[in-house]
């Protein structure tokens, strides 16, 4: 699963993205925001596994009655260190349950097949398995105005578009194909195509398109954020800031994202952090 909390090179935070704006969170804030980073992971291992669908099925089950312990257990009593952090978070931000239940049905949406008909039925997925980390992060920053909740879906929203359209080939060779098919058709793409690494003039115009959809949920996140929050939502900004530059390296490959990964050099991370943390304007 692309995810965009959850996808990494591995289970090791420091590896992501996500690295340089947690490091700006107070100590409470940072554990929290590991604890979902850690049960989200155990989420994208059940879909990415390669489990047989009966034993997906299962540990999806083990992952459901987890959370659901982490919603009905003190966190002393579970065993688990990691289902403890979370049941200890989930008390002291108060994070709602939904987002959490809505995580699980992405997931399950990984498993039964990724082939989406129209951008409405990818923008479901999308809000199931980033926009609802989204909504918990926001609980953990805090925030006074409830529009943030908007900022919180549409920021999941664009991150998730950037992980999509990057990791198009890796995904597509796992027969997980997230561009829409109506998006395939207009522009003449097949989905063995995106598998092969086919860089034509129809998936330059694709891309394209789908590039635009990002920019303009990173817009709606921008127009979103009401200014009393926006010094909370700090380390969401950070996360955009990565992402958005991930985006913009995409736009110079004249979007070839075939080959090679794009990536953002770890020296500019921290420094589009350290930007962001000191006020700069990110989104140009």
């Amino acid at each position: 699963m692309s995810q965009a909390l959850s996808h990494s090179q591995g289970n090791n935070l420091r590896s992501t993205n996500f690295y340089y704006s947690f490091v700006f969170l107070p100590p409470a804030k940072r554990c929290a925001l590991e604890a979902v980073y850690r049960f989200a992971r155990r989420g994208d291992d059940i879909s990415d596994g390669g489990l047989p669908p009966d034993e997906a099925c299962r540990e999806l089950a083990r992952y459901r009655q987890a959370l659901e312990d982490c919603f009905t257990r003190e966190a002393a009593a579970l065993d688990d260190p990691d289902l403890s952090a979370l049941s200890e978070s989930v008390r002291e931000f108060k994070i709602p349950r939904q987002p959490f239940e809505d995580l699980i049905l992405g997931l399950e949406m990984d498993l039964k097949g990724s082939r989406y008909a129209t951008f409405e039925d990818l923008s479901l997925y999308c809000y199931r398995v980033a926009s609802t980390i989204g909504l918990i992060s926001i609980e953990i920053f805090g925030y006074r105005n409830p529009r943030t909740r908007d900022y919180g879906v549409n920021l999941g929203m664009a991150l998730q578009m950037v992980n999509i359209l990057r990791d198009i080939q890796g995904d597509a060779r796992i027969g997980r194909v997230y561009i829409p098919e109506e998006d395939l058709e207009r522009f003449g793409v097949r989905p063995g195509d995106l598998m092969a690494g086919q860089y034509t003039d129809a998936f330059i115009e694709l891309m394209q398109f789908e590039c635009d959809r990002a920019r303009d949920h990173f817009e709606r996140a921008r127009k979103a954020l009401p200014p009393e929050d926006r010094r909370a939502m700090v380390a969401a900004e950070i996360m955009g800031a990565i992402y958005w530059r991930i985006l913009q390296r995409i736009q110079k490959r004249c979007y070839n994202v075939f080959g090679k990964r794009v990536r953002v050099p770890t020296p500019l991370k921290f420094w589009t952090a350290l930007s962001v943390y000191l006020g700069a304007e990110w989104q140009k």
